[in-house]
């Protein structure tokens, strides 16, 4: 289990699922050929045949007096997702949520970086046929604006299934404050707005004694983005304005001892922004 320390704040991660290969639907732009130059990357973030490492986890920020899960993942015994194997999945994160020493009562907080289907799964868990708030005690923050576009319908004109099953029942349970997207969460914890991947993207930054950590969210879903900020995720909602974000976040934090957590980055997972030619890469 990995965990970081900035400050008074520590930051755990909860693995759900990681992958190698199969990451093409997500950025196309990443094949072999163009990412085995790639040196950086192995062995943390792709293999020796420029298969990219990724994966879906949720960070667990400890701030004193809160405990906020940042991020949910997919969740079990969801139906209707696009990637046959995120349905009905029977996985462990709850009880490796416990073994981390986090019962789901403790936590206090829920915090989305954006409400796409990898991130808002454990929001939800199915009792007795019907979807419930995972964690029952907490506040589940979501930004004013991604929650209106989705509550819309999106793009679609209709609201996707994760919403239904994942993001509707707790705000029907009252347990949802929409707020915006540069707010403080507390005294270490404020978010960060970081548009392009969704309409109310933020990221979470973290201050405290002097040390400063960044969780990504989706606005990077693989390192190789930072060697290319141009290659937008498929699922980026306005690719160039994602692509403005990339350059503009990893030029600000570029030679800074900024922790860089990324939401889905494997292995290593967290690492500092370098200037590398043009462009950045992650030292980790």
């Amino acid at each position: 289990m990995q965990k970081w320390r900035i400050g008074d704040v520590t930051v755990t991660k909860i693995v759900e699922l990681e992958a190698t290969g199969g990451t093409r639907f997500i950025l196309p732009q990443a094949t072999p050929d163009a990412v085995l130059g790639m040196h950086w990357m192995k062995p943390h973030f792709m293999d020796d045949n420029g298969k990219l490492k990724m994966s879906i986890h949720a960070l667990v920020i400890e701030a004193p007096g809160r405990r906020i899960i940042v991020d949910t993942c997919l969740g079990n015994d969801k139906q209707g997702r696009n990637v046959p194997t995120w349905n009905n999945l029977q996985g462990t994160f709850l009880q490796d949520l416990a073994a981390a020493g986090f019962a789901r009562e403790s936590i206090d907080t829920v915090l989305c970086t954006h409400l796409h289907v990898d991130h808002v799964g454990w929001n939800t868990m199915r009792v007795d046929g019907k979807w419930v708030p995972t964690f029952p005690k907490a506040r589940y923050l979501m930004a004013r604006t991604e929650f209106e576009f989705w509550n819309a319908g999106g793009t679609e004109g209709e609201q996707p299934v994760e919403f239904v099953d994942s993001v509707k029942p707790v705000f029907d349970a009252g347990l949802v404050d929409l707020i915006d997207t540069d707010a403080r969460i507390c005294d270490q914890v404020r978010l960060v707005p970081t548009v392009g991947h969704t309409p109310g993207h933020v990221s979470i930054a973290i201050s405290s004694q002097g040390q400063e950590a960044l969780i990504t969210g989706d606005f990077c879903h693989h390192p190789c983005q930072m060697a290319m900020p141009e290659w937008a995720a498929t699922v980026d909602y306005d690719q160039k304005q994602s692509t403005k974000t990339r350059r503009e976040v990893f030029g600000r934090l570029a030679g800074t001892p900024t922790l860089v957590i990324g939401t889905h980055f494997a292995g290593a997972t967290a690492g500092r922004v370098v200037r590398d030619g043009d462009a950045f890469r992650l030292e980790v």
